[in-house]
């Protein structure tokens, strides 16, 4: 069996592929921190294994660049992307909340929007209030807001804290964890590129978590909820994906060169 193939499932199970949304999770994963440019060839690469054909890559390519968050570029015969300012801009705010090392303990403040005309979309939901950590960047509300510590919440409250789409989607990356916790069990990926793709899917799941909710700290979890420790669980399946997958990142490809050094990299979450 594929070791890819319940990723895969998964990843295909949430509908069409936005396949430009999976490009810019490349980007910020694996290209920014090797030079910010990756030839054509290296993406079709890449993505094929995660069963992206080439025509659905051409149309998100051209669209990211339509959209002012790619450009394109000639080398010789090799045609290359890279984010624009902007896009570089957008990829490093999210990765603030996207590779944030877990947490040591309760979150101690917290800011609460207490009412007005625009609800904050990346929040918990705690009685009449709308919450979200202080120490995260905010999601800009419009209304009355507070901030302050958490004495106590009941039950009935803890189980109205996330949404019925955050527990759908909670669900789901922790079925990819464990998919990925048992892989790495029994040896991992046995090849460079099975494990940038692994990488790259377990990445894309989590940045399109982590980027619409607040994850839920253990002092507020709901009971039944799988969203325990997503952080951790995501944190430790990324090292340990980490160096095989760079392997491929180091070598050299038909009509596509070796990577340059990455930078910093091991120093995420």
């Amino acid at each position: 069996m594929d070791p890819l193939e319940p990723l895969v499932r998964s990843f295909q199970a949430d509908g069409r592929p936005r396949v430009w949304s999976l490009v810019i999770t490349v980007f910020g994963d694996c290209i920014l921190s090797r030079g910010g440019r990756v030839p054509s060839a290296r993406l079709r690469l890449l993505l094929a294994r995660i069963g992206i054909g080439d025509g659905a890559l051409r149309t998100a390519l051209s669209r990211l660049v339509a959209d002012g968050w790619l450009l394109r570029e000639r080398d010789g015969r090799n045609t290359l992307y890279r984010l624009t300012e902007r896009g570089v801009a957008e990829a490093r705010r999210a990765s603030t909340l996207i590779y944030a090392p877990p947490r040591n303990g309760p979150i101690e403040r917290w800011q609460f929007w207490l009412g007005g005309d625009a609800p904050p979309s990346r929040s918990l939901s705690i009685g009449a209030a709308r919450a979200w950590p202080e120490d995260e960047p905010a999601p800009a509300p419009e209304g009355a807001i507070a901030a302050g510590c958490l004495l106590s919440v009941p039950d009935s409250m803890k189980a109205a804290v996330a949404s019925d789409r955050q527990r759908t989607e909670a669900e789901r990356l922790d079925a990819d964890l464990a998919h990925l916790e048992r892989l790495l069990d029994e040896g991992g990926p046995g090849a460079p590129l099975d494990a940038l793709s692994a990488r790259i899917l377990l990445v894309h799941r989590w940045r399109r978590y982590i980027l619409r909710f607040v994850d839920v700290p253990d002092e507020l979890a709901p009971a039944g909820w799988r969203g325990a420790n997503l952080r951790p669980r995501v944190a430790r399946a990324w090292h340990a994906l980490f160096p095989l997958s760079e392997a491929w990142l180091d070598a050299e490809l038909a009509g596509a060169p070796a990577m340059p050094v990455a930078d910093m990299l091991q120093k995420r979450f």
